[in-house]
Parts: C-alpha cells; sequence; structure tokens
C-alpha cells in the first residue's frame, strides 16, 4: 500500500488511496457530496516545432497507431472513412476509469485535426484539436503547433478524482506525439518552444 490522502467536499469526504505502481483506488463514504464540483476541463498551448506541418499532420492523424505511443490509450481503430470524415474506436484506461467511445474526427491536411467523442459513458464531452500553421520563415521543416484538449465529466465523482491525473495527460500528451515524431522521422530540427496559452483544471 502506498500513500493515501483524506480530501474534504463541504461535510463529507472522499478517501483517495494510491498504490505502489502508482495507480489510484477510492472510497466514497457517503453518496451526494461532490454535485457542486465543476466538471469541466481545458488546456491549451503553442509550441514551436522542429516537424513540418506534413509530418505532424501524419503523426496526429494515424489514429489506429494511437494505442501504441498515446498514454493511456488501450484501443484506436478506424472503422469508417468518408472523404476528410473518420470515425474511430478509442479506449483509454485511468484506473479504476475505464472509458470506450467512438470518435469523430475531421481533419484538413496538413492544417488541422479535429476529434470529438460522441458517445461516451464518462465523459459529455471530450475535444481535442491540432492546428499546424508555418514555423520559422528560413527553417521550412518547422511549424507552429495550436492544441488544444477540453472535456466534461458526466459524473461529478469522475470530475473530482479527475485533478489525480490531469497534470499528467496535460505534461504527456504532445510530447507522446512528439516522440511518434522522433521515432518517424528523426530528431528535430530546431529546439522546441512552448507557452501555455490556457489551463483550466
Amino acid at each position: 500500500m502506498g500513500m493515501s490522502g483524506m480530501r474534504r467536499a463541504g461535510w463529507r469526504w472522499v478517501l483517495v488511496r494510491f498504490t505502489k505502481s502508482g495507480d489510484f483506488s477510492w472510497m466514497v463514504q457517503r453518496r451526494g457530496f461532490l454535485n457542486f464540483v465543476s466538471k469541466k476541463k481545458s488546456y491549451s498551448e503553442q509550441r514551436l516545432l522542429g516537424y513540418s506541418m506534413e509530418e505532424m499532420f501524419r503523426v496526429v492523424a494515424d489514429i489506429d497507431h494511437y494505442k501504441e505511443f498515446v498514454p493511456w490509450c488501450t484501443r484506436s481503430d478506424i472503422y469508417e472513412r468518408a472523404g476528410n470524415h473518420y470515425k474511430a474506436r478509442l479506449q483509454i484506461g485511468f484506473p479504476p476509469l475505464n472509458e470506450s467511445y467512438t470518435s469523430h474526427v475531421d481533419v484538413v491536411r496538413p492544417t488541422l485535426v479535429r476529434s470529438e467523442c460522441k458517445d461516451g459513458r464518462m465523459f459529455n464531452k471530450l475535444l481535442t484539436v491540432w492546428k499546424f500553421s508555418p514555423g520559422m520563415a528560413k527553417q521550412p521543416r518547422s511549424c507552429t503547433l495550436d492544441f488544444m484538449v477540453e472535456f466534461e465529466f458526466k459524473s461529478a465523482l469522475h470530475s473530482h478524482l479527475s485533478h489525480v491525473f490531469f497534470d499528467e495527460v496535460v505534461k504527456q500528451m504532445v510530447n507522446a506525439f512528439l516522440r511518434r515524431g522522433e521515432k518517424l522521422y528523426g530528431p528535430q530540427t530546431i529546439k522546441s518552444t512552448r507557452k501555455v496559452i490556457s489551463y483550466n483544471s
């Protein structure tokens, strides 16, 4: 057993217990205690990258391979394609939270990949947007990334627990795609720089 923490919500309590593996379990002592908790989370950032727009577009649009490199993604399969619109089945797992859902993906090559959850049981909303624009004028193999993720839980309890892993999601998501870019296209041509635009956790 690892460390455990007690957090108070009004006059009722939720116990979050962390295991040695880094996962967590939880026990709720009384029902109805999280009705007031905000369920919305959002984050956006901008980065200058040492990959071309086309290279980054290929990495992000390659949904079939998300399960190989995206943190906590355990399934990713495109099952329908219609022009610039895809439908994919994805599964994510943040123990003890797990969610399977259909993602509707719109792409505009090489500038945009927009993915939205349509039938999830855990989320009212799960939206990610990747926008790519030209980078440095003197370095054609560079681009500017504008990334945004926004989600809203259906359950206030899930939302309350989300602070445990939301920071890690934010830290790891873009970096996972950059590591994939390095595997496919080699090191970046310039040093990447990041600017956080908004962070509502």
